[in-house]
């Protein structure tokens, strides 16, 4: 582990990266040099005191008293009161997998406490992001007392202030980021909120899911108070847990502190496979082993949020929440369906925002817009061309009819998309936007979209370039192909779950010559490579074929030394499991 890029005489790599060791900028302990696990843990910030409490991050450890958050008690007694009264309540969802994992954590929470709650989840082309007024009135009219938005809401100030003119109670489980002034809400439950406690905020990296279950228990805690249980099980919240780890990952939440606890329990609690529709859809996902956090990211997530970009954004709700099998397994086909369906659509959006480009490779931030792309892909693409060009994106769809374009961004570690898509819409430019660190959304008139372009340029100029020159390749570890094995990847693993704010460890095999290199599927790069240890290894660089690294890795003299890094994972194909690298980089050793 400690070894440095210096030793390996590396300056800069085939992609044009330095190659550092991540321990070198701190976090390394020489008594525990034999300890890989303890060494991933403080290269990623841990104290050496807390490294027991992060080998296996629990509830127990991470998880705060729920009343440290603004409104949180008001919330939970008014659900209580909810429970209590049997009164008609409603969950409103946003149409992605943060918002079908929260709504149906809540649906079932009220279902284990004896009340049907149901559910409402907008249309993204009808009626686009967050609550509207006109739905909320809507669902006051028949019969609902009270409305828990989940996952939207913290900007909406227009529909809360119709549904609080209409009598209807509100209560708002939001993370995206809050302006200032608050909407009108019976209770607004957001880390992000600018007056939440210290300890409040210090959770701000939670998803929407996360801030759900947290209510979860805060509900069920009023409710012992109460003497609800007196003849009645309490509800296993722990049983929730798959849920929320699924939206966590899925909504690229920072996996650090409670998060990794969420997406750890979760993850064992989902290879349980007792919610019926998770089962169906990991079934529909060939998905036959112990699921990880990358299946949520990969697999499971994408087929979900089809739903809400081509199809019924309700379908995610419906399977996370059914207790029929024959139900689960026909939404979980469709939503499979879905999914190829969006992955066909995606391609030809992807196609024509890459097309603008080159005419903006001197610009910060990457603006790619066109009439008639489907707005339901547009984030997918966004996080495309963010990973080709290394910059925030935002992808726009116009509408000629009515004007507008609807956005959806991803950014770069380091800058903070969604303070930047609040700031344009105070200064005017935006009819509305918000979001996170990470991902944002906005409307923009499009005669404004030249206007908002050189803003948002000018607002994270200089937030791009710090990230840049700190986009250094950060060695975990440095081994021959010989030490490339599957214990090896297991020994990593135990320093998970990885995701964004815990990256997965990163591992030098090398020096090895290419046996063999090619392409496979589309634009994957596939690596036969020997040491000079006498082993071999395989490796694979997905959607890397037409790259400066794929192409140099094809043309390259067989002969030729190479260091290549990347993930070590498990290839479990063939008859017995092998470890392979998930390339990423490569640089000369000669």
């Amino acid at each position: 582990m400690s070894q440095t890029a210096h030793a390996l005489g590396l300056d800069r790599s085939i992609s044009g990266r330095s190659w550092k060791h991540r321990a070198a900028n701190g976090g390394y302990d020489s008594s525990l040099q034999d300890d890989i696990v303890a060494q991933l843990l403080l290269s990623r910030g841990i104290e050496r005191a807390d490294l027991a409490r992060h080998r296996a991050p629990t509830l127990r450890s991470f998880l705060p008293d729920p009343s440290v958050f603004a409104d949180m008690d008001r919330a939970a007694q008014r659900v209580a009161e909810s429970v209590i009264a049997q009164e008609k309540v409603t969950i409103y969802g946003d149409y992605d997998v943060d918002g079908a994992t929260s709504a149906a954590l809540l649906i079932r929470l009220y279902r284990m406490l004896g009340l049907d709650a149901g559910y409402y989840i907008p249309d993204r082309l009808l009626e686009g992001y967050g609550p509207s007024g006109e739905a909320l009135v809507a669902l006051g009219e028949q019969g609902s007392t009270l409305v828990v938005t989940v996952d939207c809401g913290a900007m909406a100030f227009d529909a809360l202030a119709a549904a609080d003119q209409a009598g209807i109670d509100v209560i708002v489980v939001d993370h995206h980021k809050c302006a200032p002034e608050l909407p009108r809400a019976f209770a607004l439950v957001n880390p992000n909120r600018l007056d939440e406690s210290q300890t409040g905020a210090e959770h701000g990296h939670l998803a929407a899911v996360g801030v759900a279950f947290l209510l979860a228990v805060a509900v069920v805690r009023v409710l012992r108070e109460r003497g609800y249980f007196a003849n009645r099980p309490e509800p296993d919240l722990m049983g929730l847990l798959d849920l929320v780890a699924l939206g966590t990952v899925a909504d690229m939440a920072a996996i650090k502190g409670l998060n990794r606890a969420f997406v750890a329990q979760g993850l064992k609690v989902m290879a349980r496979r007792a919610n019926i529709g998770l089962a169906a859809l990991m079934d529909a996902s060939r998905l036959k082993r112990a699921p990880a956090a990358s299946d949520c990211g990969f697999a499971l997530g994408p087929r979900i949020n089809a739903a809400g970009r081509v199809g019924d954004s309700s379908l995610g709700v419906r399977l996370l929440t059914t207790e029929a099998t024959h139900e689960a397994q026909d939404i979980a086909d469709r939503l499979s369906a879905l999914n190829e369906e969006r992955r066909e659509i995606e391609a030809a959006v992807q196609e024509a925002a890459e097309a603008q480009l080159s005419a903006q490779h001197n610009r910060s931030v990457i603006i790619a817009a066109g009439a008639g792309w489907h707005p339901g892909v547009i984030g997918i693409v966004a996080g495309r061309l963010k990973e080709k060009v290394g910059k925030p994106v935002l992808v726009i769809a116009l509408d000629e009819k009515s004007g507008l374009g609807k956005g959806s961004g991803r950014s770069i570690a380091g800058v903070d998309l969604g303070a930047a898509i609040i700031g344009a819409r105070e200064a005017g430019l935006l009819a509305a936007g918000g979001g996170h660190a990470m991902a944002a959304g906005l409307t923009v008139e499009a005669d404004r979209l030249e206007a908002f372009t050189d803003w948002i340029e000018a607002q994270l100029a200089r937030h791009v370039a710090r990230a840049a020159g700190q986009n250094d390749m950060l060695l975990d570890l440095v081994v021959a192909p010989g030490g490339l094995t599957p214990t090896l990847v297991e020994t990593l693993e135990e320093a998970g779950p990885y995701g964004i704010g815990w990256p997965g460890p990163r591992v030098a095999v090398g020096p090895v010559r290419l046996v063999k290199a090619d392409v496979v599927g589309t634009d994957h790069l596939r690596l036969i490579a020997a040491g000079d240890d006498g082993r071999s290894l395989k490796a694979i660089a997905f959607r890397a074929a037409d790259t400066t690294l794929g192409q140099t890795l094809l043309s390259a003299a067989k002969g030729r030394k190479l260091w290549l890094a990347g993930r070590a994972k498990i290839d479990d194909w063939g008859a017995r499991p092998a470890a392979e690298l998930h390339l990423e980089d490569a640089a000369w050793a000669d």
